[in-house]
C-alpha cells in the first residue's frame, strides 16, 4: 500500500477514536451531567488544525490524480474538497456554540446537543463515503507511479495529538483517549 494511503487510513482510524471520545461527552451532556469542555474543545482544535491541515490536503491530492486517471470513478462521488470545506465550516459553528455555552450554559443546552450530533453524523459519514468509495476507487485507478508521485509531494508532520508530541493544549484529550483503549483493552480480556 502505498504511504499516502497508509497514513490516511490511520489517520481515519485516530479521527474515529477522536469522534467516539466526543460522543461519550455529548451522551453526558444529554443526560443532564456536565461533559469535560477540555476534552470537547480539544476535539474541536484538533479538528481545526490537523484534519483541515494535513489530512484533507493529502485526501485532495489523491482525488485531483484520481479525476485526471479516472473521471469516471471520480464522478460517482462527491466533490471531496467541497464536503472538506463543509467539514470545516461545521467544526467552526461547533467551536462557536461550544464558546457560547461555556459563557451561558442553560440557554445554548438545545444548540450545543443539536450542533454536537450533525458535527458527528457528518464527519462519520464522510469517513464513510472515503473508506467504502473514494479510498477503493483509487487504490484500484491510481497505479505505482501515481501514488509515487503523490507520496513525494505529501509531508507528514508530527500529529499534534496522537503524535510522539502531544501539545499541551491535548493533553487532557490524548489523557482520555488513552484511558478509553486502556478500558477496552481491559474490557476485552
Amino acid at each position: 500500500m502505498a504511504e499516502t494511503m497508509r497514513l490516511l487510513c490511520e489517520e481515519h482510524a485516530n479521527l474515529a477514536k477522536l469522534l467516539y471520545v466526543l460522543e461519550r461527552q455529548i451522551e453526558t451532556f444529554n443526560a443532564g451531567g456536565q461533559p469535560d469542555y477540555d476534552i470537547v474543545e480539544g476535539v474541536i482544535g484538533y479538528c481545526l488544525s490537523f484534519p483541515e491541515l494535513c489530512h484533507h490536503p493529502k485526501e485532495d491530492l489523491v482525488f485531483r490524480k484520481l479525476m485526471a486517471i479516472d473521471p469516471a470513478a471520480a464522478d460517482g462521488m462527491e466533490d471531496l474538497e467541497a464536503a472538506h470545506e463543509e467539514l470545516a465550516a461545521l467544526t467552526r459553528k461547533f467551536a462557536s456554540t461550544v464558546h457560547r455555552v461555556l459563557h451561558d450554559p442553560g440557554a445554548q443546552r438545545l444548540a450545543f446537543a443539536r450542533v454536537a450530533q450533525d458535527f458527528l453524523y457528518l464527519y462519520r459519514r464522510h469517513i464513510e463515503m472515503e473508506e467504502t468509495t473514494f479510498f477503493p476507487a483509487a487504490l484500484k485507478a491510481l497505479g505505482p507511479e501515481d501514488w509515487a508521485e503523490i507520496d513525494a509531494q505529501v509531508s507528514d508532520p508530527d500529529d499534534p495529538l496522537f503524535g510522539a508530541r502531544v501539545e499541551k493544549r491535548f493533553a487532557a484529550l490524548r489523557q482520555e483517549i488513552l484511558d478509553l483503549d486502556r478500558a477496552d483493552i481491559e474490557g476485552g480480556e
